[in-house]
């Protein structure tokens, strides 16, 4: 998955507390790449690259200046969220065992629609949500 075949032109930015673990934990529960991780010189991540296939999300640590001002964790707002990003995965029954397996809190089981695809939604250890499915929007009829 990390030699993408075309380059995402919304790549969607979120804070962790710890983007460290949230960067370990994308990787091994959702199959995320390190694309790149930059850090401050106390080790804090300032901007980190996670690719996904084709997508990207960009990450770094909490921060309450400059943009981070604007942004609140989803523990500040009682889990609520104004957005949520969409995984496609063309085998999404895989996706959410893995998911589970590491720990992801299953808000939406796996299921198999009636109109065709499958799909589940998550939060990830910091409570962002998180949308998986096999509808690909790239390669609809």
């Amino acid at each position: 998955m990390s030699n993408p075949v075309h380059g995402s032109t919304i790549i969607p930015g979120m804070r962790y507390r710890n983007a460290h673990a949230a960067i370990d934990w994308l990787c091994k529960a959702f199959g995320f790449e390190k694309h790149a991780v930059y850090e401050d010189d106390k080790g804090r991540v300032m901007h980190a690259q996670l690719i996904y296939g084709a997508g990207m999300i960009m990450l770094s640590d909490v921060s309450q200046d400059g943009f981070g001002q604007h942004m609140a964790q989803p523990d500040e707002v009682h889990g609520r969220e104004t957005q949520c990003a969409y995984i496609t995965a063309t085998d999404c029954k895989a996706h959410y065992e893995r998911a589970k397996a590491a720990g992801a809190v299953i808000i939406d089981d796996y299921a198999e629609k009636d109109y065709g695809g499958a799909g589940y939604s998550c939060r990830d250890p910091e409570g962002h949500l998180w949308s998986v499915g096999s509808y690909d929007p790239w390669h609809t009829p």
